[in-house]
């Protein structure tokens, strides 16, 4: 399970840097809800590697999620 919610954190960690690039981008009001959803995506992503640490070894969770989290932002 804990291989699971580590994934679904690395997604999470994926959408904030999304966020992030696009609020940078964008103008007005958008780039606020943009930067509202960085801070949502960060908080469920952290909160569920929080969670996966609790069973799996720090070093190795961290590695996994930092590796679906470049993966995915390139």
């Amino acid at each position: 399970m804990s291989w699971i919610i580590l994934t679904i954190a690395g997604f999470f960690e994926v959408a904030f840097t999304f966020c992030l690039g696009k609020a940078q981008t964008s103008i007005g009001n958008t780039k606020y809800v943009w930067y509202g959803g960085f801070f949502f995506a960060l908080f469920i992503s952290m909160a569920l590697l929080l969670k996966a640490i609790k069973t799996l070894p720090i070093g190795t969770a961290y590695a996994v999620w930092t590796g679906i989290g470049a993966v995915g932002s390139v």
